[in-house]
């Protein structure tokens, strides 16, 4: 019985969401479109890349990234309670607000300033952040503290990064931050299982509860002789 019991646990506790997706075309997007742009710019760039090819990189990278974190949180989504699934629409809704004002605010200061070069810094690293800032919420709200370190690594590295100027700041965006999504990929699987191990436990003492329930007591298997 325990065994039948434990064994029809789905892989992944009701409402995980497995970034593992997410991460690995994030990470690409990271390695390939930053490292695009840090190989090809600056005063004396290693490559001469046509200017759209590292934004078209990122793009595409973050966009498929994108949609598979949206499948992931739309089937973990099914049949959780109607708070859990609140909170799950609310996040998805934070990336829309997050990056309308990242628009706004380097837009307008640039504008203000009257240097659209600005735009070539804070795109990259402003996104950045953004992105890490989401991570930490979503971490927090579902309790996942690999997406909420991975989190804080992209916020931090992103705004320091600033100091480094172009090209310094797309290897760092490319190589810390590539790197961290590589390791949250690696560490993803592990913290799966450790959290499907945890949501078995209270079904694996309820069985047990069962089985010593049914099992007769001694007084009933030998009753007193009249």
């Amino acid at each position: 019985m325990i065994t039948a019991t434990t064994d029809a646990v789905t892989t992944h506790p009701l409402g995980e969401v497995d970034n593992r997706a997410t991460y690995i075309s994030f990470g690409l997007a990271y390695v390939l479109g930053h490292g695009a742009a840090a190989i090809s710019k600056g005063a004396s760039p290693l490559l001469a890349l046509p200017g759209w090819l590292p934004m078209m990189l990122l793009g595409t990278g973050l966009a498929v990234g994108t949609v598979y974190a949206t499948l992931a949180a739309t089937r973990a989504q099914r049949g959780a309670s109607e708070s859990d699934a609140l909170s799950g629409k609310l996040l998805g809704a934070s990336w829309v607000s997050a990056f309308t004002a990242l628009f706004l605010a380097i837009t307008g200061l640039a504008y203000t300033l009257d240097r659209p070069d600005l735009q070539a810094m804070l795109w990259p690293t402003g996104s950045g952040l953004m992105v890490g800032l989401i991570y930490l919420g979503e971490g927090a709200v579902r309790r996942n503290l690999l997406h909420y370190g991975l989190g804080t690594w992209l916020a931090l590295i992103s705004t320091a990064a600033l100091f480094l100027g172009t090209p310094g700041l797309f290897w760092v965006l490319a190589i810390a931050g590539g790197g961290g999504y590589a390791v949250a990929t690696v560490l993803e699987p592990r913290r799966l299982t450790a959290r499907a191990k945890l949501a078995q436990r209270p079904l694996r003492d309820e069985a047990e509860r069962d089985v010593i329930a049914s099992r007769p007591s001694r007084r009933s298997a030998h009753p007193a002789s009249a």
